[in-house]
């Protein structure tokens, strides 16, 4: 019986303790995703990347286009070819395919660099804006609410208007 009571003492210690840590907690939430399209600089970004897509964009329907000449050209004539002509351009037209397949990756991979390139210090400047605002007004947790994890969550306090502020938007 006294094990029993020491048991529920403690308990109930327990769960006052918990609510007390509870209760020094600061939650704050935010839209990263909102936040970064009213960012200084993200417009200027973004046309930049879409000038830069455009024209690995050209170059890559260039390629295809040449290749498109080439096939119908080979398709049109290749009854007149000699066995060596032809093999010569059934070469020419599968290392033409080649070199596309190898730009379109090149081109992909460059673009995620150049957006990479033109989006870090918009997105550091926020990350460092939101971490500054938490730090000044005590929040203990602050949620990316566009990222979706977060199912349900007490009321918490929605950040955006003091980290703009930050940033000076």
């Amino acid at each position: 019986m006294k094990n029993i009571f020491r048991i529920s003492l403690l308990v109930v210690f327990l769960l006052g303790m918990n609510a007390n840590v509870f209760s020094q907690v600061k939650l704050g939430h935010i839209n990263t995703n909102e936040l970064l399209q009213q960012m200084p600089g993200r417009e200027t970004a973004t046309k930049e990347l879409e000038k830069y897509a455009g024209e690995l964009e050209s170059t890559f329907t260039a390629m295809q286009r040449e290749f498109q000449t080439k096939y119908q050209d080979y398709l049109e004539k290749q009854e007149t070819f000699s066995q060596l002509i032809r093999q010569s351009k059934e070469r020419e037209l599968e290392s033409l395919q080649q070199r596309i397949m190898e730009f379109q990756e090149s081109a992909q991979e460059d673009l995620m660099q150049k957006e990479n390139q033109l989006l870090r210090p918009i997105i550091e400047k926020a990350r460092k804006a939101i971490e500054d605002v938490a730090r000044e007004n005590g929040f203990t947790y602050v949620f990316d609410t566009s990222m979706g994890v977060l199912l349900y969550s007490e009321p918490s306090d929605n950040i955006m208007d003091k980290v703009k502020a930050k940033i000076g938007i």
